[in-house]
């Protein structure tokens, strides 16, 4: 329970109605989870205007009500707070409900198109190797110290972001690595909390859909630094074109790391292979269990951060040997026949390309590239040609079939992606619907040191189709196709 005046702090009220003086029991931004006591934040979100269920949050027993505009019918038993805007309100309310947790740790947060789930899971497993308790929000999972909770979002909403750290501030936590998207940014969802840290992986072709236009895309994530305390790191990735953008505004320390030039923090791979490379940080060698250009930015990008939060270089370099790689991110399963399947979360045009430059690299002479990949339904669709045409650059032949469709028709989707395939390359692409029918025929028709990727699920153990979530995962129709050859 928290006094009605207790939760506002921080929080710039236009006008007020009523009692201030009210405790409040929960705080919620959904109608239907109002109960006697409780306080309703009206969010204005992509669909639905929070605003339209105001009566049915004091119909339900709401103690008070924060909107952006007031309702026609106000009643004298709720107090009514106008606020410029509820969703950056309802960031500084639950941080304030929660007793501000993310004061508590160290929190950094990792945006990017690519990266983000990779970085922030290793940042925390680095923590844990150095003997801390540590919190995790990522798109694989969230973590409570070593307690493993089911994650449904790249970045939660706000009040579940303050729970969750509520959480791992109870059972000791010290540090608090998070995905951060650029919805989230958007949408204010990381409002109200206290970063001690950003990184910027890259930013590609993505989220079209949602921001419009490609410098709306970059804008959202640079507001993020925009936003950060003087204490604060901005941890950025110079070799990429927009890397640089990411500082200009900040008050925070700069810092930039880079794998083709001098920097703060830099990296060189000196050995490749399907099981890992070997790195030189920052003048140091480290044998790392990661493959591919993309996962040497990953990794010193691990590095940078640690190192900035104090820990000491050498111990870092011990910590990153010892690391593995995440879910669902660049996985090779290996076959009796000799046969390897690469399972990756790619699901973007540049992600793609990036994974099948680094296979391309390691496939052997006279051994070929198979990709099966899809694209997701209801999302940008402007990128569905272009991921047809990055499996066509670098794969011998490629199978496009279905990811989640969502409440789209798969075979529309694969025609958009078949508008990326050029009339040279039409006698290698398959169309196969059925996505474990599409695995199943990419792996019989390798041989012997051949490498199939199967693309854009990853960790993901589900398929999306018509609103129902059906389970499938990628890894267990490969172990299931390769106890059958």
């Amino acid at each position: 329970m928290k006094k009605l005046n207790e939760l506002l702090v921080d929080v710039c009220v236009k006008s007020l109605q009523g009692n201030m003086d009210k405790e409040i029991s929960h705080v919620h931004f959904d109608s239907r989870k109002i109960e006697h006591g409780d306080l309703f934040v009206a969010l204005r979100g992509v669909n639905v205007d929070g605003h339209t269920f105001i009566s049915k949050a004091v119909e339900a027993g709401c103690f008070a009500v924060i909107c952006e505009e007031l309702p026609q019918e106000i009643s004298d038993e709720v107090t009514y707070i106008e606020v410029e805007n509820t969703s950056e309100a309802l960031g500084n309310i639950a941080s304030n409900y929660y007793e501000h947790p993310s004061l508590k740790m160290k929190l950094v947060g990792v945006t990017g198109t690519n990266g983000k789930t990779t970085t922030a899971t290793l940042l925390y497993e680095v923590a844990r190797l150095a003997g801390f308790k540590a919190g995790l929000l990522s798109t694989v999972c969230n973590y409570i110290g070593d307690e493993k909770i089911a994650s449904t979002h790249t970045t939660p909403d706000v009040l579940t972001i303050n729970e969750l750290m509520h959480q791992m501030v109870e059972v000791g936590c010290t540090y608090c690595f998070m995905e951060v998207s650029s919805h989230s940014i958007h949408q204010k969802r990381i409002a109200g909390l206290d970063f001690d840290g950003a990184i910027f992986s890259n930013i590609t072709h993505d989220h079209l859909d949602y921001h419009k236009t490609f410098r709306a895309y970059i804008e959202a994530k640079k507001a993020f630094f925009d936003n950060l305390p003087a204490y604060a790191f901005a941890l950025t990735n110079g070799d990429d074109k927009n890397g640089m953008v990411m500082l200009q505004n900040t008050i925070a320390r700069k810092f930039v790391y880079s794998c083709h030039r001098l920097t703060d923090f830099n990296c060189k791979i000196i050995e490749k292979y399907l099981d890992g490379m070997l790195l030189k940080l920052d003048g140091v060698e480290v044998w790392t269990k990661f493959t591919g250009n993309f996962n040497a930015y990953n990794i010193l990008a691990v590095y940078a951060a640690a190192c900035l939060l104090g820990f000491a270089k050498d111990d870092v370099i011990k910590y990153i040997s010892m690391l593995v790689p995440v879910s669902g991110r660049f996985e090779t399963l290996l076959a009796d026949n000799g046969v390897m399947a690469v399972v990756d979360y790619a699901h973007t045009p540049d992600a793609l390309e990036n994974v099948l430059f680094t296979i391309r690299g390691l496939v052997k002479k006279g051994n070929i590239v198979i990709t099966v990949v899809g694209a997701g339904g209801d999302r940008d669709k402007t990128k569905r040609p272009k991921m047809a045409e990055a499996a066509c650059r670098y794969s011998d032949r490629i199978v496009l079939t279905s990811d989640n469709p969502r409440n789209e028709e798969p075979e529309s989707i694969i025609e958009d992606m078949q508008m990326g395939v050029k009339l040279e390359d039409r006698d290698r692409v398959n169309t196969i619907t059925d996505r474990r029918e599409a695995i199943d025929f990419a792996i019989r028709l390798a041989k012997a040191g051949d490498i199939v990727l199967i693309a854009g699920k990853g960790h993901e153990n589900y398929q999306e189709i018509k609103g129902v979530k059906h389970h499938f995962d990628d890894k267990e129709v490969v172990h299931e196709v390769f106890s059958h050859l």
